[in-house]
């Protein structure tokens, strides 16, 4: 029958067309819902502590004044650092996609820097780097006419989801819910017939038992 009722009331939930001021209206409430994250593109040098041992961060901050007026990515700048198991350039990364990669403190570190410069040392799960960023592309919500037909299906879904629960409210409000006597509550007569402590006689003081 819940499920009957469900059925129902997201027909008649979706049967409604929205106007597109109604759609502005809620995209205004919820657009934070449709935030397209920040990017990032860079390309690191990496130094390895299981190489350099406790210089790793000292020798890549040598490294970091070596590298003023070098090109990016020429053959001087690679060869400052240790090989990384993974790869030297990453190109429109998200902070999500940082944290998995390199760990939460390293994404929140690059997202502080400026583009155009090395920079660091920065240290990730594996070791320290240099950093320069190509690009940095800032978070934002974007305009509603950028996902108007995404917020209008969002929208049919919070619809669906507030009649469901209006039917499921007044649906529940027209039974009664009897719950079973939990066993400790339950008592065996002489006679050997379990009854509830809640059936038994009252006593009253000075009464005949």
């Amino acid at each position: 029958m819940a499920q009957k009722m469900q059925f129902l009331a997201e027909d008649i939930a979706a049967a409604h067309e929205p106007t597109s001021e109604e759609l502005r209206t809620w995209f205004a409430e919820n657009g934070d819902r449709f935030a397209l994250p920040g990017r990032v593109s860079f390309r690191h040098l990496y130094f390895s502590p299981d190489q350099r041992g406790t210089q790793a961060y000292d020798e890549a901050t040598r490294a970091l004044a070596r590298l003023a007026g070098e090109p990016v990515g020429s053959e001087f700048a690679e060869s400052l650092g240790d090989r990384f198991m993974y790869r030297s350039y990453y190109a429109d990364q998200t902070s999500v996609s940082l944290a998995k990669d390199f760990g939460p403190s390293f994404a929140v570190a690059i997202s502080m820097l400026t583009p155009d410069a090395w920079q660091g040392p920065i240290e990730s799960g594996y070791g320290w780097h240099l950093v320069y960023i190509n690009s940095l592309i800032p978070g934002r919500v974007p305009d509603f006419e950028e996902v108007q037909q995404d917020v209008k299906t969002a929208w049919l879904g919070d619809q669906k989801a507030a009649a469901w629960q209006r039917a499921y409210d007044d649906m529940r409000a027209k039974y009664t819910v009897l719950l079973p006597v939990p066993p400790e509550n339950m008592t065996k007569s002489a006679s050997g017939a379990v009854t509830s402590s809640a059936d038994a006689p009252a006593q009253v003081s000075g009464a005949p038992l």
